[in-house]
């Protein structure tokens, strides 16, 4: 092992050993290298001539660059064509968490991470699968979840996904989660909590929230040692009262010695800026200090170092810009009234009766999505195609659960929408 490893290593255990039970074999292995080219970069940083760096420069030494390239950004080029750290741009990351903390008002006075940069969310889960998965390691994951972690998790790191009942009466499945938590003894679990929920769009209660957190800090305490991806990719998008409006991180980030929660959002869907390819990556335990988080920190940022480098530069200065534009608040909401105005026409079309003789929603009241279960008998990959090729209608389906994206959807379009999902189970029927 690595001496730089090692040395992390040394800091996790003497911090929190369950942490450091919780690293695969990879996690453990690597590091960030202060040695070696980029130790040697950082060295020369200042200097008159510095030829260290694998970029190129102009003769005054700004960053060499096409004038086709430079001339549709607006940014200084010094934001824009030089590599980013690893760790991601330190003004970005400081933004980010404080916007975490803002958006998470029971987070005040509590001590996490910073954020470490990753190539988005999808980038944040498989860096996440490479710190804590074994082949061959069981992920807590709802019946209900988004069809990439099988690639990310299932593929790439040979891990199982472990499913529970998602849904029970109309809402969140705690006896199953419960009973899901509890199979297999004493020992790791790791657990990816995905809310508002891809493919379903659901929040639990606050309520259920807290149920979910007093269910995990219980299994905790008999000795388990947990790890929570929490999967905040369409974080904020809340349309109910009575739905948790903060992430589940918040609560778990201080909830136990035994509990290290991991939270993978970014601007992708909560800023509307899906190519960016920004996300980050913030660890919550509790009596988490600086040095333990540092150690964890450099272990990311190691990892991203080791799989892509870098992410975009110009993408993190971009947001960051308008992170700190004034309208930048003003026009989110705006957009959230939009995405809102869809959730609810989706709600006022589904008010007629006569739709449940052919399909019923799942519970809904969050994020991009929301879902159908088809009745019995009904063929979904029959209907999907049906709608696409009678009706000029595309939606996903999932095991005879139709998938509709209605954030997607005008809000004017949304009773055509269900009309033809209607009409298209109708003609599969016949």
């Amino acid at each position: 092992m690595n001496p730089q490893a090692e040395e992390l290593n040394k800091i996790i255990q003497a911090k929190n050993p369950v942490i450091y039970d919780l690293l695969s074999a990879k996690g453990k292995n690597i590091f960030f290298p202060k040695k070696g080219i980029l130790g040697q970069t950082a060295d020369a940083k200042g200097t008159r001539i510095n030829a260290t760096i694998g970029a190129a420069v102009e003769d005054n030494g700004s960053p060499m660059r096409l004038e086709s390239i430079e001339s549709n950004i607006k940014l200084d080029p010094s934001l824009v064509f030089p590599y980013a750290p690893s760790f991601g741009r330190p003004d970005i990351r400081a933004k980010w968490q404080s916007m975490i903390f803002e958006k998470n008002p029971s987070l005040q006075g509590k001590t996490l991470s910073l954020p470490v940069v990753t190539n988005a969310l999808t980038h944040g889960v498989s860096m996440a699968g490479y710190l804590f998965v074994d082949e061959g390691d069981q992920i807590i994951v709802p019946d209900l979840f988004w069809g990439n972690y099988n690639l990310i998790l299932t593929h790439a790191y040979g891990a199982q996904l472990s499913k529970f009942n998602l849904f029970k009466d109309g809402g969140f499945d705690l006896e199953a989660f419960r009973a899901k938590l509890a199979e297999g003894g004493i020992g790791k679990k790791i657990l990816i909590l995905n809310f508002p929920n891809n493919p379903t769009g659901y929040t639990p209660t606050q309520a259920e929230i807290k149920a979910i957190v007093g269910i995990i800090k219980e299994s905790a305490e008999v000795g388990n040692k947990i790890v929570v991806f929490s999967d905040d990719a369409y974080f904020g998008l809340v349309y109910e009262e009575g739905i948790e409006p903060e992430s589940i991180f918040a609560p778990l980030s201080d909830l136990h010695e035994n509990v290290l929660a991991l939270k993978i959002d970014g601007p992708t869907k909560e800023d509307y800026v899906w190519g960016f390819r920004v996300g980050f990556m913030t660890y919550g335990v509790k009596g988490g200090d600086a040095e333990l988080y540092g150690a964890l920190e450099a272990k990311t940022g190691g990892a991203v170092r080791g799989n892509i480098s870098n992410a975009a530069n110009v993408s993190q200065s971009l947001l960051l810009s308008a992170f700190e534009n004034e309208a930048y608040h003003a026009q989110k909401e705006a957009k959230f009234e939009i995405m809102n105005t869809r959730y609810q026409a989706v709600k006022e079309v589904l008010k007629d009766d006569k739709y449940q003789q052919y399909f019923t929603a799942l519970p809904y009241n969050s994020g991009y999505f929301m879902c159908v279960q088809l009745a019995e008998g009904l063929d979904g990959e029959q209907v999907r195609q049906i709608l696409i090729e009678k009706y000029s209608i595309g939606l996903i389906n999932l095991n005879n659960v139709l998938r509709v994206a209605f954030s997607a959807v005008a809000a004017s379009d949304v009773k055509e929408l269900f009309e033809g999902i209607y009409n298209a189970c109708k003609d599969a029927a016949q």
